[in-house]
């Protein structure tokens, strides 16, 4: 042995120095990782053939050892760290020989690229990789950050500190849309950084800004370390759980937990929702306290309003609070005294079963101690009393197929206790009130005619869903009576969007505004899973880059506004008919909407592709498209090199042993601080993709196979890495920075200004620590 180190701590110095090796080579990174790895298999293979690598391994044939097992302790529990005076076996590093390794690696990276990239489970989840890059690249190609940073310096520069506040809400809008940070730092460094320091700005509060709001894209959702993190912690978690319950002597991870050990990235992302505005909201109280103790060095910045509309105090107050407020008070009222519901008649073919107990109690002696240990014993009496009384009932009764007869007695018991006016009816119409609210406060000189009238058709819709549209009404024959209403709705909203439209900052920030609540909507509403969403999100901005496009060159976008409009009619009428044709007795009216809906779907496609042909006219498309290709490119093939580097350090037992390492310990909270110091480390010379695909999977089966939420331990990581990258002297958002930054700006100025945001990340980590129902809290609200 070298230096008194076992075999397998020097295969993993090995492995970790022809790591960092390739990486500070010069060479691409993806194609280093894989390097890496054959490099140091080879490396390996030649000391063990040579005898000179020997592993010091636990004597599995022993009196001690034996004892152990007997005393109940499981062999998987057993390592050299927690029972150090165990008897040893020499062994070498390679069990079998490296000939064995080699062959074994070769079909396991076959079948491993077969589960993660080409054809598994996980390859549609990565597929909104591609498509969230995309929307990213379209965004940020597009000038609309641009115009965002404009606009908000007009709004928010009044205040002291403003251009700053101003940078940490237009980053929090790229990283909501992009999730890209090197796009994010060097957007926001060449737009924002030279007009700061023209204003007199300090250039520490200028880059120390900058630096920390594009990182933001690591944690605000649609974030690519999300989705990324998100397809290994959902394999991770629930292998080490079916781990975790094996240990304790249960079947299953089920019949342990008394749930499903599964997590999924729509989950993340809600998870991620608020600890992201948290850290924007910290950053942005930071820049207004550092304006407000030294004025010279954050000066407020006046600016004339170009729309000229002058907007008074009260008028301010009643139609951007006041009325706001209180239409959605009246919502939230008529919902809790029953006037507005749920108006779904749907009754189910077949009986719901029986309820089974919260926790499965036909299970040995060993597990029952485990889940009084996990659960408590008041838990268990519980589920023992409620699998008593399912037995004295018969048993679990499972479902039955309904009758005729039940079925339309189930039905009309649904149509007798339906609310008079639907929910569905009651929030669209909201919305719909909001607008026009909102168009009275932007112009409040301009006739409110319109407006009225687009008001009497909101009051009128409510009355005649109340009147005349009962639960069993067909959706046709409700689309007949909702017609007059929603003429005088549409007819106010259309004077009411042209208000909107001469407003800077409505125009401005709107339509991003709108592309990512529908795409972050539909993910954290449960509708849909991230892969659509991340289409939607693509197509929306493409769309919306052509739409600025047409602008810029006083050409008719209303091709795109039509497509758009299309989209809508396409939601509205397949979220309203039963567009499945092969079914019996299709109504006339169904097959009217299938008509509708399809020609919907036909122009918005139309329109996609319109959008395209106006940006590669334009030269937009081209470089978009290419940088798509080179950044999904960089991380599919990172994630192939970072499983060959991950197999060689299986080969050789590296990943047993830092297994066993961990878990040495007593305290799963000091496991799992010591694995963020360690990615806090690792954060300054590896990338987050590095380090999701090499470090995550040999630490995961330790810190996913404890007590703690998987959603936590995820949201902490997604953090820590954000840290790292802005921690001096090697954070990477420092070097995105560097390189855009004016010759005025040093790096020891970007060095100090960014040391106040490292202590906020490490504040917001330390209230995620203590706290840890920020992360909950929305998930468990929310539907999955």
């Amino acid at each position: 042995m070298f230096f008194g180190l076992d075999g397998v701590e020097i295969g993993l110095i090995i492995v970790f120095l022809c790591l960092f090796g390739g990486i500070l080579s010069g060479f691409p990174v993806a194609f280093a990782i894989g390097g890496a790895g054959v490099i140091s298999f080879a490396i390996i293979a030649a000391l063990d053939s040579a005898g000179l690598l020997v592993h010091q391994a636990v004597d599995t044939g022993s009196e001690a050892f034996r004892a152990l097992v007997a005393q109940g302790v499981h062999p998987e529990s057993i390592s050299t760290f927690r029972y150090p005076e165990l008897p040893r076996v020499a062994e070498h590093v390679f069990e079998g020989g490296w000939q064995q390794a080699m062959n074994s690696n070769i079909s396991f990276i076959v079948n491993r690229m077969n589960e993660r990239v080409l054809a598994g489970q996980s390859i549609e989840t990565l597929l909104a990789v591609l498509m969230f890059v995309l929307m990213g690249i379209t965004l940020e190609r597009s000038k609309i950050a641009n115009d965002l940073l404009t606009t908000m310096a007009r709004v928010f520069g009044p205040l002291p500190g403003g251009l700053a506040v101003s940078v940490v809400v237009v980053g929090a809008f790229l990283a909501a849309s992009t999730g890209i940070v090197g796009a994010t730092v060097v957007t926001m460094g060449l737009l924002s950084l030279p007009t700061m320091l023209r204003n007199n700005y300090s250039p520490e509060l200028a880059t120390g800004v900058i630096a920390a709001s594009g990182t933001l894209g690591q944690i605000i959702p649609p974030s690519i370390v999300i989705v990324l993190l998100g397809t290994l912690a959902g394999d991770l978690y629930s292998a080490a759980q079916e781990t975790r319950a094996q240990l304790a002597g249960c079947t299953d991870a089920l019949t342990y937990l008394g749930e499903a050990a599964v997590v999924s990235v729509g989950t993340l992302f809600q998870a991620a929702l608020l600890p992201g505005i948290m850290l924007a909201l910290l950053y942005g109280l930071y820049a207004f306290g550092y304006a407000m103790l030294r004025p010279h060095k954050a000066p407020p910045i006046h600016s004339e309003d170009r729309t000229g509309e002058v907007i008074t105090r009260g008028e301010g107050l009643t139609w951007f609070l006041f009325a706001p407020l209180g239409l959605i008070a009246a919502l939230v009222l008529a919902m809790q005294v029953g006037l507005v519901g749920n108006q779904n008649i749907t009754v189910d073919s077949y009986s719901d079963a029986s309820q089974a107990a919260a926790l499965r109690t036909n299970v040995s002696e060993q597990c029952q101690a485990s889940m009084i240990d996990l659960h408590g014993q008041q838990a268990w009496d519980d589920a023992v009393a409620e699998q008593e009384a399912i037995d004295a009932a018969g048993g679990a009764q499972a479902s039955t197929r309904l009758s005729p007869e039940e079925i339309a007695a189930a039905r009309a018991a649904k149509v007798a206790g339906a609310a008079p006016v639907s929910s569905y009816i009651a929030t669209c119409f909201l919305l719909l009130a909001l607008v026009l609210t909102t168009a009275r406060g932007v112009a409040p000189s301009a006739p409110a005619g319109p407006l009225l009238v687009g008001a009497g058709g909101v009051v009128l819709a409510l009355v005649i869903d109340a009147l005349f549209i009962r639960a069993d009404t067909s959706s046709g024959v409700s689309f007949l009576w909702m017609i007059l209403p929603l003429a005088l709705v549409l007819y106010g909203c259309r004077h009411a969007v042209a208000r909107l439209g001469q407003n800077e900052l409505l125009r401005v920030v709107f339509p991003p505004l709108v592309l990512i609540v529908a795409v972050l909507g539909s993910i954290l509403g449960g509708i849909t899973n991230p892969t659509p969403a991340a289409a939607l999100g693509a197509g929306g901005a493409i769309m919306l880059a052509a739409f600025r496009k047409l602008q810029e060159e006083n050409r008719s976008a209303k091709l795109i506004l039509w497509s758009a409009f299309a989209l809508v009619i396409m939601i509205l009428v397949g979220t309203n008919f039963d567009l499945r044709l092969g079914r019996g007795n299709v109504p006339a009216e169904d097959y009217i909407a299938y008509v509708v809906a399809q020609a919907a779907y036909l122009f918005v496609i139309f329109g996609v592709f319109y959008s395209c042909f106006v940006l590669w006219r334009s030269g937009v498309l081209p470089p978009v498209v290419r940088e798509t290709a080179k950044v999904t490119s960089m991380v599919f093939t990172i994630l192939i090199g970072s499983q060959l580097l991950n197999l060689v350090v299986i080969s050789f037992g590296g990943e047993h042993y830092i297994q066993q390492f961990l878990r040495s310990f007593d305290s799963e909270l000091k496991v799992f601080l010591i694995v963020m110091l360690v990615l806090f480390v690792l954060g300054f010379v590896l990338d987050f993709l590095e380090i999701i695909y090499i470090v995550i999977p040999i630490v995961g089966p330790v810190i996913y196979g404890g007590t703690f939420d998987p959603k936590w331990v995820t949201i902490m990581i997604a953090v820590n890495l954000q840290t790292s990258f802005l921690t001096p002297p090697f954070g990477f958002a420092l070097f995105y920075l560097r390189g855009v930054a004016p010759p005025e700006v040093t790096t020891g100025h970007i060095y100090r200004g960014i040391v106040p945001f490292v202590l906020i990340q490490v504040v917001g980590l330390a209230i995620l620590w203590f706290i840890p129902s920020i992360v909950t809290i929305v998930p468990n609200l929310l539907p999955n």
